[in-house]
Order: structure tokens, then sequence, then C-alpha cells
């Protein structure tokens, strides 16, 4: 809300409206990605999916939980793409979920028609959003959204780099059994078993983890942070 000076006295103010946010793909990760927006209130969220009833049953549990969480994001679930338009911020979870044994380029070809699908749909009512690529192998998936949609690279992101720093941070804290809020971690490369973390700048109040564990146990972290993806769904190494 900003406020509008008239005259030299009357102040009026002027609503805005909140951000629109799209999640195509409504399976765990979208629908994941949809409560966190609404539940931190940084938009108002278009939940899609092709499967029939979910996007509008999702939207609809996360509309009625507002109440009780206290936010009134407005929630829309749709089969289609027209509800997208004009969205701020794009997010593209959809496609194939890996399965046990498949490695994120498994996916490719699968999956890069389906994410090259949804790119064509979203450009064609969003030409100014920013597209967030959540979707395996990511890092194809994201330079194939850049090509695809012929926007500038700054607004076609990646979410890896998030993911994979948080993992190495939370297999850090609780091996040294501290708190994740004290933990930095640095992890470069792409999001697949080519990913570097770096130990050597990863640190606990500041303290290198190479002051703090054995070389065995660091690499043994790193490389639980690189084949992340690849754990069973129930454990706590996770699953994308």
């Amino acid at each position: 809300m900003a406020a509008l000076q008239v005259g030299k006295a009357e102040i009026l103010t002027e609503l805005r409206p909140r951000p629109k946010i799209s999640v195509i793909g409504a399976g765990n990760v979208g629908a994941s990605v949809a409560q966190y927006v609404v539940e931190k209130e940084l938009g108002d969220v278009v939940l899609v999916d092709v499967v029939e009833g979910i996007p509008q049953g999702k939207a609809l549990d996360l509309a009625q939980a507002g109440p009780v969480h206290g936010y009134d994001s407005n929630l829309i679930g749709s089969n289609g793409y027209d509800e997208t338009a004009d969205s701020d911020i794009v997010v593209i979870t959809a496609g194939l979920a890996r399965k046990p044994g498949m490695t994120r380029d498994d996916l490719l070809f699968k999956n890069a028609e389906i994410v090259g699908s949804v790119v064509e749909q979203v450009v064609k009512r969003s030409r100014n959003a920013i597209l967030i690529l959540v979707t395996n192998p990511l890092d194809a998936m994201v330079q194939l959204a850049w090509k695809k949609s012929g926007f500038p690279s700054e607004r076609v992101i990646g979410m890896a780099g998030v993911l994979d720093s948080a993992r190495f941070r939370t297999f850090i804290a609780r091996e040294l059994d501290v708190s994740v809020e004290n933990v930095t971690a640095f992890v470069l490369g792409g999001h697949g078993d080519s990913m570097v973390p770096l130990p050597r700048y990863s640190t606990v109040a500041g303290i290198p983890i190479t002051d703090l564990l054995p070389a065995d146990k660091i690499q043994s972290l790193v490389t639980r942070t690189a084949n992340g993806g690849t754990a069973p769904r129930d454990s706590t190494w996770g699953s994308r």
C-alpha cells in the first residue's frame, strides 16, 4: 500500500494488487510451493495441473486453511493456462518424478517435452514473468526454458543453488548437533552428480567445518549432498 498526496492536505491510499504467482504442476512439490507462497502472503496463486480436479481441490484446501493460519491470498485451481495470464512469477514443477534407480538425466527427453510445452503456453500469456524452474534434470530444463521463452537470462532461474546449499547445511548441522541457523554452506556447479560442495568455505558460527570434522566425515557429507536426490522419499535425505 502506498500513500498518494493530493493537493496539500488530503492523503489517499492506493491499493496495489498482490503479485500473481502461477505454479505449474500441482503434485507434492507444486502444492508445497503454493502453500509456502500463501502462508508468507507473497502473492495470489494460480495452481495448474493436467489432472482434472487436483489443482482445484488443492487450491480449495489451501484457501480454507487461510482463516486458521492467518492469510487471505486468493487461490485458483485450473487445468488450463488462461488463468495464469499476466503472472509476475511462474514456478514450473511439472514433469515426471524420479523413480528408484533413475538419475536426473534419465528424465531428460520426456521432461524436456513437458517443460517446453509449458513454457510455450506461459510465454503466450505472461511476457513479463520471471520463470523459476524446479523440474529435473534442472540445468537442462533451465537452458531449455531460456531458449524457448526468449526471456533475458535474469528472468529464467533454477532453484537448485538454494536447495543444494540448504541440503549441505542440514547434513552439517545434524552431524555436529547444532542449529542450522549457525551453519553457512557453499555449493558450486550443477544440480546433480557434478555439484561441488566446498567444505573450507562452509562454516559453523564462522568456523570452517574442516576444523570441526575429520576428512572422511566431510567427504561423506559431500557425497550425501551431491547424491541427495537419489535417496528414498521416506528418508531424511530428500528426493529432488
